[in-house]
């Protein structure tokens, strides 16, 4: 999927340096959507230039007179981009939190290791709630226009509190199980 995001990356922000590229990705919290590391991006970013899908334009910086590298989606690029789009949008897969994974042997750790972990769980699923609700609170939807990223986070927000209701639900009825 990380192609995806650097050819739809592009088309918003045309002649965008990678580093621009891969921080856009940090800011939006792409994290939430897709894995990535830097060198993930870098080796996919290099990929798609060599398919032929960006290109690289080479200028000089006004700033310090060096070379500077930027990128745009070629027509190639456009076409893939849309290939992608179908690939990606016509999917649909089970929520798969390894957490549940871990969960599945339960009954083969301490309890108090166990409510360690539930513990754990909260305060990562409540750190994602905080970063989305700061989103949400420094963007706006205009009216007439549909902000799909919006509500995307709007969506994932709500799964997170969910998530988090039935962490803290069955911490509770471990503890309550344990007295």
């Amino acid at each position: 999927m990380i192609p995806l995001l650097i050819l739809g990356l592009l088309i918003q922000n045309p002649g965008a340096h990678g580093y621009e590229l891969l921080n856009l990705m940090g800011k939006r919290h792409y994290k939430y959507i897709v894995n990535f590391t830097k060198g993930s991006f870098y080796y996919n970013l290099q990929q798609l230039e060599k398919k032929g899908f960006i290109e690289q334009i080479q200028q000089m910086s006004s700033i310090n007179n060096r070379e500077v590298n930027t990128y745009k989606i070629t027509s190639l690029g456009l076409e893939e981009f849309d290939k992608l789009m179908t690939k990606y949008g016509t999917k649909s897969e089970y929520v798969n939190l390894q957490f549940y994974g871990a969960l599945l042997f339960a009954e083969e750790i301490d309890k108090n290791k166990l409510l360690e972990l539930i513990q754990s769980q909260i305060e990562q699923t409540e750190a994602k709630i905080a970063l989305l609700d700061e989103y949400l609170a420094n963007s706006k939807e205009l009216p007439g226009k549909i902000e799909y990223f919006r509500r995307m986070n709007e969506n994932s927000r709500s799964h997170h509190l969910v998530n988090l209701n039935w962490f803290k639900k069955l911490k509770a009825d471990i503890e309550k199980a344990v007295e």
